[in-house]
């Protein structure tokens, strides 16, 4: 059940807080998650807070991306966290989503620099999404992998399927744990005049740093090549691994992202299903 508070009282209880100013206004309610609410905040008719309404778990969350990566010129910044766990409050970042957003290989690299470079190891127990763990990153894949095969149903051969199960064997063992946005893809990237500016709508889990990085690289069907995802990579700080391990994790990546394609943005798919032609020459 979505949630339905008295956003005006929360924005009265930030003003007498002196968190946000007294002419603060609500102009826009936004589609949040499927329980929560996402309104933006003016001041002066411009837009300049974003207050997210949620469980309090997916708060919580929430908090814990934007605390631990303030240094991040990429993420919001965190304003206010409700003591009860009912609301968050973080800057906006004015721009547009998906469209002009320039050449791939300078919003990827703009993704390295201004967040994946940031990120720092993690001690939870988990792996996955902090509101879904899982045991282990080989059950986060096999359990991508298996939501992935139901989606993709018989747009790719079967074969296709088997040799990327046992791919999956190969990139799933134990690696360096990062707490990861989780949802690095282009519908989540903010652009101003052809330039990557924010990153937004998380949706936080722990897991191996090169996930979010091939995650952005596979969100969009533009320029799969490996100029670009060699490029961009060697740009990335923290990961020291292979080029042949590399392509692995994007042809795997790039299996998963097909059958969401095929499920939300069929639109995307005939290109997708172009770049799997050559993608999938190296699955042995």
């Amino acid at each position: 059940m979505t949630l339905r508070p008295d956003i005006q009282a929360i924005v009265d209880t930030l003003q007498d807080l002196g968190v946000i100013e007294q002419n603060s206004q609500v102009n826009e309610e936004m589609k949040g998650t499927t329980d929560g609410l996402v309104y933006i905040l003016t001041v002066n008719k411009e837009a300049k807070y974003v207050l997210k309404v949620d469980r309090p778990q997916s708060i919580s969350c929430a908090e814990l991306l934007l605390a631990t990566y303030p240094g991040s010129s990429l993420l919001p910044k965190l304003l206010y966290t409700d003591p009860y766990g009912n609301f968050i409050l973080y800057t906006y970042t004015a721009g547009t989503t998906h469209y002009k957003r320039g050449a791939k290989i300078d919003w990827l690299t703009g993704i390295v620099t201004g967040l994946l470079n940031h990120y720092e190891t993690s001690s939870a127990p988990q792996w996955g999404r902090l509101e879904m763990p899982r045991d282990s990153w080989a059950e986060f894949n096999r359990i991508s992998l298996e939501e992935a095969r139901s989606n993709v149903g018989d747009i790719l051969p079967a074969e296709d399927y088997d040799k990327i199960q046992a791919l999956s064997g190969r990139i799933s063992g134990a690696e360096d744990k990062y707490l990861l946005h989780g949802d690095t893809g282009v519908h989540n990237f903010v652009f101003q005049d052809h330039s990557l500016v924010g990153v937004i709508d998380p949706s936080p889990m722990v897991g191996p740093l090169i996930y979010d990085f091939t995650y952005a690289f596979c969100s969009s069907p533009d320029d799969l090549n490996r100029v670009t995802l060699f490029k961009a990579f060697d740009q990335l700080k923290q990961e020291a691994i292979r080029h042949s391990r590399l392509i692995e994790e994007v042809v795997f990546q790039l299996y998963c992202r097909i059958g969401i394609c095929a499920r939300v943005h069929p639109h995307d798919l005939k290109d997708y299903l172009t770049a799997w032609e050559h993608w999938r020459t190296h699955l042995v």
